[in-house]
């Protein structure tokens, strides 16, 4: 079976019915996908209740001139942990080049460069993420549940959470209210 190719930099967009609630409709950039696995954080819907400057107080930053943005569901993976996926304009300690589309960063240090206004242009934050042993990722694109797409700014950064599926299929040309939850039998 020849696996499909490597989705670093993309979006993986879940089909309708995956089967798991924490993936309905979810948009996930994958920030690294190889032979030891993958990971991405999870851009399509928003922690309830909860903004930057409420995580910045948590970590004792005050939130200065960063604005009060919603703070994204990144994935069931320690959810505790927090990231910022950002434009290539910014970069600190521990910086992760993401195929040359954006970077992600899990150091204080940017959330201190947001308060400050000396941050990325474009941002966004998340806690937790989605993660896939060696080979898992690749075996779920060949049977079932995800769709990759490439990543673009408008969608990653210009799009609000809730409407990030929905353009992402639509850039592949894809309606997805032609897409069904499951498929028939013959």
């Amino acid at each position: 079976m020849e696996s499909p190719p490597f989705l670093t930099g993309q979006l993986l967009l879940a089909m309708p019915g995956i089967g798991d609630p924490r993936f309905e409709r979810a948009v996930i950039a994958m920030c690294a996908h190889d032979e030891n696995g993958a990971l991405g954080v999870g851009i399509g819907a928003h922690v309830p209740g909860l903004g930057l400057h409420e995580l910045m107080r948590q970590l004792d930053i005050d939130p200065g001139e960063a604005p009060d943005a919603p703070v994204h569901f990144g994935g069931p993976v320690e959810p505790n942990r927090g990231f910022v996926l950002h434009s290539g304009d910014w970069g600190g300690e521990g910086s992760l080049d993401v195929a040359g589309r954006f970077r992600l960063t899990s150091t204080l240090d940017i959330l201190k460069a947001l308060a400050a206004g000396k941050g990325p242009s474009r941002w966004l934050a998340a806690l937790g993420y989605a993660g896939w042993d060696a080979g898992q990722l690749d075996e779920e694109m060949t049977r079932h549940g995800w769709f990759g797409v490439a990543a673009t700014d408008e969608i990653v950064f210009g799009r609000r959470a809730e409407t990030r599926w929905a353009a992402a299929f639509a850039s592949a040309g894809i309606d997805t209210r032609l897409l069904a939850a499951s498929s028939g039998r013959a």
